[in-house]
């Protein structure tokens, strides 16, 4: 009984640690990162020759950053004699770190760590991990801790620090369990099996002892969600909660092969052990606390910030265009839509209805030369609940309520004798795939870009698997940005790559929580039909163009095929059907990219031209097939 008080004690004690000994401690945790990461890149040095996962002359096509004087520092460091030559001299540099001494000499080797890995970030595209970011944050802090001379300077920056190791599991935690695969045990051995991380031993452990496995998930959940509790009960919860971030480093070290990861996050550690000793302790007694009420005031004013920064972008996002109109569908919905081009009663308008967790403004480049250069009329419209379109119906979404709202706005916002085309991407064109029977001989034609098909899910493995993901990813993008960490969000390449004057509002979107929670309640109705789905499909009597991105049809040739279904189910009602692929163009760059987006609206525009407007040549059924999909091949 004495002897459990005892161990009791021991463990449910203040760590004592000085301000000197807890930089020491943690300078040389770090150095051992940044020794076993050149260590690493020395031993796997062909990754930087020509054709190399690394090569260099490849990855500066691409750069990370935009500014021209980052990406000229990058290239001054990339070459490869060069790159292995600042490993060399960081193996030295860290293997000096780790001997004895506390001169101000390693300053500058902490400093000098810190800033190769980030100069060397981009070099690094594939390699670097959260180890090396981990890594360079405490030797910025102990390097400019060791040149600090007022104890006050290094308690803030040893502050920051602690901070950081609280957010970090914190916020891991919390993101865990936002989703449900950590929650329900399925997280780790989904793990276990991967070719990158996975570990076949411990997988069949998992499967062998699912309760023990679970138990292990949930205890990672409670250790990470609840690391800022070392700061209650005066310190005495520091050393279980320190075992137990350090044991799982350790384990994800061994099972997982993260090896820096086993040094990097426990570097951190001494900053939390010095922050929580109360200071009745004589070695943290003349410790300054003021960076927490500073880091409060930071917060709050971060906070505030985030508020009105999302509210600005709520208006943005549900302003519409000053030349922007409503309808008001069967349903009570309020559609937002835009007209523009010329007003030719001879050419069919051109209805374009986005894909899922998208814009109108996707198609901006599509539509300014359709429209404002080729001549063509057009109406871009978001569906309900996306942007400022409102969904007011109060039953459960299902996908007919889509389609009956694409009818009614057609029917409501043009005449009664104009012809559409009707324009889709992913799921949109699906979408109107189904609107042709209701609109009968209103469409003259239907365009398909990189569509959904009603089997996807049923026929192709990767959809499959693929879909899993992506439903996880868009319940966890709703309920994150209604906190509104929208805020927190980096505005993708993609957005950049559309023209200048759509950028803020697409940017608006993306943030902002209407277009996920749109997205997730789609989805989730859409998920279920394309899961069961069993049929063929039905004659569409129009001629059709189904535009496919080659990079989805080279990762899932499955694609392809389904793409030609639809194709030749133009050709069954004795109507052009036509399948043309666009070179190098992905699922979103083929509307967004510039270059992707000339093709492919020139293949439309071409269509239209040709068998959608009338005096166009007749339509002739194609007898031989060539289901290659290359560029100009079609069925």
């Amino acid at each position: 009984m004495q002897l459990t008080k005892k161990l009791a004690a021991s463990l449910f004690s203040p760590i004592p640690i000085s301000r000197d000994r807890a930089i020491a401690i943690s300078e040389r945790l770090a150095a051992l990162s940044s020794l076993s990461s050149s260590l690493e890149y020395l031993s796997q040095h062909r990754n930087f020759e020509p054709g190399g996962l690394n090569d260099w002359e490849i990855m500066k096509k691409t750069p990370e950053s935009r500014v021209p004087a980052i990406q000229k520092m990058t290239n001054a460091v990339s070459g490869r004699k060069t790159t292995l030559a600042i490993h060399a001299s960081r193996v030295a540099c860290s293997i000096g770190m780790l001997l004895p001494g506390n001169g101000k000499w390693r300053a500058a080797g902490n400093l000098y760590l810190g800033a190769t890995t980030t100069v060397l970030q981009a070099r690094h595209r594939y390699g670097t991990d959260g180890a090396d970011q981990v890594a360079t944050q405490v030797q910025a802090v102990t390097g400019l801790a060791r040149l600090g001379v007022s104890p006050q300077v290094k308690d803030a920056l040893m502050w920051y620090l602690a901070i950081q190791a609280n957010m970090s599991y914190a916020a891991s935690g919390w993101a865990k369990m936002a989703g449900t695969m950590w929650r329900d045990g399925s997280a780790l051995p989904g793990v276990m099996r991967t070719r990158t991380y996975g570990w076949e031993r411990a997988y069949r452990l998992t499967q062998r002892y699912p309760r023990a496995s679970k138990i292990t998930q949930h205890s990672v959940l409670a250790m990470e969600c609840l690391f800022p509790v070392v700061y209650l009960a005066g310190g005495r919860l520091t050393r279980p909660m320190i075992a137990a971030a350090g044991s799982f480093h350790v384990a994800n070290a061994f099972v997982m092969g993260l090896g820096r990861f086993m040094t990097a996050f426990p570097a951190m550690h001494p900053m939390v052990a010095y922050t929580t000793a109360p200071k009745s302790l004589a070695v943290v007694a003349d410790r300054d606390d003021r960076m927490v009420k500073t880091a409060l005031v930071l917060l709050a004013g971060g906070v505030t910030a985030a508020g009105i920064m999302a509210t600005q972008r709520r208006s943005r996002a549900v302003a519409g265009w000053p030349t922007s109109r409503t309808v008001t569908t069967r349903y009570g919905n309020v559609l937002t839509y835009d007209a523009g081009g010329q007003d030719n009663p001879d050419r069919p308008v051109l209805v374009f209805n986005h894909g899922l967790a998208s814009t109108t403004e996707h198609f901006a480049w599509m539509v300014e030369r359709l429209a404002f250069d080729l001549g063509y009329a057009s109406v871009t419209y978001s569906r309900a609940g996306y942007g400022p379109s409102k969904r007011l119906r109060e039953t459960p979404y299902t996908v007919q309520e889509s389609v009956d709202d694409l009818e009614d706005l057609i029917r409501e916002a043009l005449p009664e004798d104009r012809k559409v085309v009707l324009i889709g991407h992913s799921l949109g064109a699906e979408l109107n795939r189904r609107a042709v029977q209701q609109l009968g001989d209103r469409v003259a034609g239907v365009v398909y870009l990189d569509p959904t098909h009603p089997a996807q899910l049923v026929r192709s493995d990767k959809q499959r698997k693929g879909s899993e993901i992506f439903t996880e990813s868009l319940m966890l993008m709703s309920r994150w940005t209604k906190l509104g960490t929208g805020a927190l969000l980096g505005r993708p390449d993609w957005v950049n790559d559309l023209p200048a004057a759509y950028r803020k509002k697409v940017f608006a979107h993306y943030a902002d929580s209407r277009l996920w929670s749109a997205a997730a309640q789609e989805w989730e109705a859409v998920r279920e039909e394309l899961e069961s789905y069993t049929g063929t499909l039905e004659p569409v009597p129009v001629p059709g163009l189904v535009v496919a991105a080659q990079l989805t049809v080279d990762t899932d040739p499955e694609q392809l095929l389904m793409y030609h279904d639809i194709a030749r189910s133009h050709e069954s009602a004795d109507q052009h059907g036509e399948v043309v692929v666009v070179e190098r163009g992905g699922h979103d760059s083929i509307l967004t990219d510039p270059r992707h987006t000339r093709t492919s609206t020139e293949l439309v525009a071409e269509f239209v031209r040709n068998h959608c407007t009338p005096g166009a040549p007749a339509a002739v059924k194609k007898t031989d097939e060539n289901p290659s999909g290359k560029v100009g091949d079609t069925k």
